[in-house]
């Protein structure tokens, strides 16, 4: 059994651009290493915006040495970037935007959404590179919530999307550089379920919405992270009533971690290089809107 090394409550609300109301679950700067590969959560929203002419979200900003991941439940936003890559996801859908040697780019509420108003909720993951493919080119996936397969959790506790790694023989969609594991859970009011987790990996619950209970000793209740011990290969998870929870997992990047806003390396002469590249223009130039 992996047991609950801590449990990270609820952070303050704060405001990404005009457009993303978030809140950090966690971060390299309050888990560590305890969570690698994983280096910080945002969980967006739900929060109500009402229409508008133009569309709120980021401007254009740069990113290096890491990927981001963004998975919609409500709302639409669309994203460009350096790279030449354009497109807008929304609720079920997934975003995996690998920005390697450097890449910019932009976040928005996609014009749709803007002009009808509505409710966002998102989360923002973002999962660290190793050395050796920190400088690899730009990648973007765009996951269609239609190819993300769900699975049947066993004694009908509910259901799970498996966006990374595999489950139950369901495989899914995302390339990863490293062994990641990602399932967007669903669990029903009194449901047990038993999750098998490769020993040694790094590993997390993050409660969305709902009470739960971990190992038969912890609860959760909505904002909450536990983060668990790297031994051990299963862990429980009990609803104490309808939840939904993100179970992430990966293979430990024991490497250094040295970060400066958008950019993740390994030494503070890496971000010196990131920033002076940056600057320099070396990320590539966003295109004009067609």
């Amino acid at each position: 059994m992996k047991a609950v090394e801590t449990v990270l409550r609820n952070r303050r609300p704060h405001w990404v651009g005009d457009g993303f109301p978030v809140r950090t679950l966690f971060s390299h700067a309050t888990a560590g290493g305890a969570i690698s590969p994983f280096l910080l959560l945002h969980y967006a929203g739900p929060h109500e915006f009402p229409p508008a002419t133009h569309p709120r979200g980021v401007e254009e900003h740069p990113h290096r040495g890491f990927e981001t991941v963004t998975i919609v439940y409500q709302g639409e936003l669309e994203h460009r970037d350096s790279a030449g890559n354009h497109g807008s996801i929304g609720p079920g859908d997934v975003q995996w935007m690998t920005a390697g040697a450097g890449v910019l780019h932009e976040e928005f509420h996609s014009q749709r959404f803007a002009e009808s108003g509505g409710t966002l909720e998102m989360v923002q993951l973002w999962v660290n590179l190793p050395a050796r493919v920190k400088m690899t080119p730009p990648r973007y996936q765009e996951l269609r919530a239609a190819e993300i397969p769900t699975v049947d959790l066993p004694a009908g506790a509910g259901t799970a999307r498996v966006i990374a790694g595999d489950l139950q023989g369901a495989k899914g969609p995302a390339q990863t550089f490293t062994p990641v594991y990602l399932w967007d859970l669903r669990l029903k009011n009194g449901g047990t379920t038993e999750l098998s987790l490769p020993d040694g990996y790094a590993a997390a619950v993050v409660v969305q919405r709902g009470q739960l209970v971990l190992n038969d000793a912890e609860s959760l209740k909505p904002m909450d992270v536990a983060l668990f011990r790297r031994s051990g290969d299963r862990i429980t998870i009990a609803a104490e009533e309808d939840a939904t929870a993100l179970l992430l997992s990966g293979e430990p990047i024991d490497e250094p971690v040295a970060a400066h806003g958008p950019f993740v390396m390994n030494t503070h002469e890496e971000i010196r290089q990131a920033i002076d590249d940056y600057q320099a223009g070396r990320f590539g130039r966003m295109r004009a809107e067609a």
